[in-house]
C-alpha cells in the first residue's frame, strides 16, 4: 500500500502528501501540501461547537459552566466519538493507502485514545492494511510544523515505519512557546486564578507559557507589555533551538497579525533572512481557550 500521513485533528482535515501542491490561504504563507475535509466532521461544526462552549461561562473544575460544558461535549462527542476516526481511516484502507496518523497532544485531549479505539475496529476489517497512530504531544500549529517536517523526511524516501520512528525521536523537540494578551480567558480555563487575572490585566502583565514533555500547558514565567512579552518569546527560542535545523518555523496568532509579523521578522533577525516563517490563525476551538490576543512560536529546538 502507498503511505499516506494523515493529521485528523478535531476539526477532522487530512492532509494527503503524496502528491503536494499549492494551497493558498488568505494571510498564510503556503504550505506545500493538499489540504481537504473528511465528509464527517468540518471546521465549521468546530466553531460552531467552540462558540456554544464559550458561551457557557466559567471552565474552573466545579464551577456551574464546567458542569455544562463537560455535559455538553459528553453528549456531542458520544454523536461522533470515534465514528468519524473509524469512517476517517477506513476510506483511506479501502482506497489502498496505509496511513500514519498524528494525535493531537494526550496530555490536553483523550482524541488520541479515541483515535486508536477507530484504529483497532478498522485493522480487524483490513488486517492486510497498516494504520500506525502517533501521539505528537504537540498542539494547533506545532502539530501543524511536525507534520511539515515529517513530509520533508517522507520525501527523502523514508518508509511508513522509518517516517513512524522519526517523529516519535523528535516530537520533543518540536518547541511551542507562547502567551496571551489578556488572563481573563485562562482564569476561565482554570489556569489562572480570578486575582491572577485581574491584576495582571491592569497591570498589563503577560504569562509565558510552553507545552511540555507530557503534552501540557505550562506557564513558565510572566512580563510586563506585549511587546516584550512577544521580544521574550524569540529569546526563549534562541535559548532552546541549540544547532537544530530552524529554515522552517511557525507563528499562530489570534486575530493579532501585525504582532505575528512583529514576531516573524524577529525570528528572521535570529534564524536568517531566508527562514520561512508560516503565519497561521489559531483555530477555533484553541482560540476559545486562549481567547484573542493568544501569540505563539513554533520550532525545533534541544529541549522544550
Amino acid at each position: 500500500m502507498t503511505p499516506r500521513i494523515g493529521l485528523l485533528l478535531f476539526t477532522a482535515l487530512l492532509m494527503q502528501c503524496e502528491n503536494p501542491v499549492e494551497t493558498p490561504l488568505p494571510g498564510v504563507e503556503t504550505v506545500p501540501a493538499q489540504i481537504r475535509q473528511t465528509d464527517c466532521f468540518n471546521g465549521g461544526n468546530a466553531l460552531f461547537h467552540a462558540a456554544r462552549i464559550t458561551e457557557m461561562g466559567n471552565r474552573a473544575s466545579g464551577t456551574p459552566g464546567y458542569r455544562r460544558q463537560m455535559d455538553y461535549l459528553k453528549e456531542e462527542l458520544a454523536k461522533c466519538g470515534w465514528t468519524c476516526r473509524e469512517q476517517a481511516f477506513e476510506k483511506e484502507l479501502a482506497a489502498g493507502y496505509d496511513v500514519l496518523y498524528l494525535g493531537f497532544s494526550s496530555g490536553l485531549s483523550g482524541s488520541f485514545n479515541t483515535s486508536c479505539i477507530a484504529r483497532d475496529s478498522v485493522m480487524e476489517k483490513y488486517p492486510e492494511g497498516k494504520i500506525i497512530c502517533i501521539d505528537s504531544l504537540c498542539a494547533s500549529t506545532g502539530e501543524g510544523l511536525l507534520l511539515i517536517k515529517a513530509d520533508e523526511k517522507k520525501k527523502q524516501g523514508l518508509s511508513i515505519d522509518e517516517l513512524a520512528q522519526w517523529i516519535t525521536d523528535n516530537r520533543l523537540h518540536l518547541c511551542h512557546v507562547f502567551t496571551v494578551d489578556d488572563l481573563k480567558y485562562l482564569h476561565r480555563g482554570g489556569r489562572v486564578s480570578k486575582t491572577a487575572a485581574i491584576a495582571g490585566s491592569i497591570l498589563g502583565i503577560k504569562p509565558l507559557l510552553h507545552v511540555d514533555n507530557e503534552g501540557h500547558l505550562i506557564p513558565v514565567g510572566k512580563i510586563r507589555g506585549r511587546k516584550q512579552s512577544i521580544e521574550k518569546l524569540v529569546d526563549m527560542m534562541c535559548e532552546r533551538m541549540g544547532n537544530w535545523d530552524n529554515s522552517t518555523v511557525a507563528v499562530c496568532h489570534g486575530d493579532c497579525l501585525s504582532d505575528a509579523e512583529y514576531a516573524a521578522d524577529l525570528m528572521r533577525k535570529k534564524l536568517g533572512k531566508k527562514t520561512t516563517v508560516h503565519i497561521c490563525y489559531t483555530g477555533a476551538v484553541i482560540g476559545s481557550h486562549s481567547g484573542p490576543g493568544t501569540l505563539a512560536l513554533f520550532f525545533m529546538g534541544d529541549q522544550r
